[in-house]
């Protein structure tokens, strides 16, 4: 039986990839991907979303803050991944998209399912996928 794979992708609207860093995203809807299906499970809303603006990109309270988002995912999808990204590598597969449609995305993420599934395996010295 093929491992299922809890995989989040950053969206503000449900149907495309968010434009600022994956962490900036209004919501992560988290999809299953078993049994070559991709079923939408969750919707989470980012709660660091509304976080001091202060912060700027790459500091550690915002890689904790998108961690306390993501409990149990294992791969994260955006358009754009910021300083942050070396930290997030130690918790997910970071995997950036050149495509902003969320079917699309999906689609190519099934495609690369392999290098995915090959870079989770790694555990440590992860590196990011770009698709």
């Amino acid at each position: 039986m093929e491992k299922e794979l809890l995989i989040a992708f950053g969206t503000d609207d449900g149907e495309n990839l968010n434009n600022d860093h994956v962490g900036m995203a209004k919501y992560f809807y988290v999809y299953k991907f078993i049994n070559n299906k991709a079923v939408l499970i969750e919707k989470r809303k980012n709660v660091a979303f509304k976080g001091n603006e202060s912060i700027k990109h790459g500091d550690p309270k915002k890689a904790k803050a998108t961690y306390s988002v993501l409990e149990g995912i294992d791969v994260l999808v955006g358009k754009k991944f910021g300083p942050n990204i070396t930290r997030l590598l130690r918790k997910f597969v970071c995997v950036v998209a050149r495509t902003q449609s969320l079917s699309n995305v999906i689609e190519a993420v099934y495609s690369n399912m392999g290098r995915i599934v090959e870079e989770k395996n790694k555990e440590e010295d992860r590196k990011h996928i770009v698709l």
